[in-house]
C-alpha cells in the first residue's frame, strides 16, 4: 500500500473516532455502513463500530487509556485492510470527505458548558439549553399546611 492510502486510512480512522463521541454518529454510521456494503467488505461491520463507540462512551472510560488508544488503531487497520482487499483510494477519499464535512459542521463539535446559578433559591430543575423539545418535567410541590 502506498503512503497516500496509508495516510487516508489513518485520517479516516481519526475522523471516525472523533465522530463517535458526537451527536453526528448516527449520520456517520450510515455513511460508513453504505461504504462497507458498497465495497463488499467482509469481516468489517457497523456492529463493530457500534461496539467501539460503546467502549468510548462507557462510564469510566478515560481519554488516554489503552482502550481509547486501541480503537483508532483498530479502525486504521480495518480501513487499510479494506483498501488492500476491495476498496479503492477514490472510495475511501469520498468517504473521508463526507466524514470530514460532518466533523467540521459547527453543530457537531462538542462544546464546554459552564453554568453558574445565583440569586435566590431554586426548588426545581434548572435547565440551560439552546433548544429543548418534548421535555416533560414533573415537579412535586409540598402541600401547604392549613392553619385554622
Amino acid at each position: 500500500m502506498d503512503s497516500e492510502l496509508a495516510a487516508l486510512a489513518a485520517s479516516g480512522a481519526t475522523t471516525l473516532v472523533s465522530l463517535m463521541v458526537t451527536d453526528s454518529w448516527t449520520h456517520a454510521r450510515e455513511l460508513v455502513g453504505r461504504f462497507l456494503s458498497r465495497t463488499g467488505a467482509e469481516g468489517a461491520s457497523v456492529a463493530d463500530l457500534d461496539s467501539a463507540r460503546a467502549r468510548l462512551l462507557a462510564p469510566g472510560a478515560v481519554e488516554g487509556t489503552q482502550t481509547n488508544q486501541d480503537i483508532p488503531h483498530q479502525l486504521h487497520d480495518c480501513l487499510r485492510h479494506l483498501l488492500q482487499a476491495c476498496a479503492t483510494g477514490a472510495d475511501l477519499r469520498a468517504l473521508l470527505a463526507s466524514l470530514q464535512r460532518l466533523a467540521n459542521d459547527p453543530g457537531t463539535r462538542p462544546g464546554t458548558v459552564h453554568n453558574d446559578i445565583s440569586g435566590g433559591v431554586q426548588h426545581g430543575p434548572v435547565i440551560q439549553s439552546g433548544q429543548v423539545t418534548g421535555l416533560t418535567l414533573h415537579v412535586h410541590h409540598p402541600t401547604a399546611s392549613s392553619q385554622d
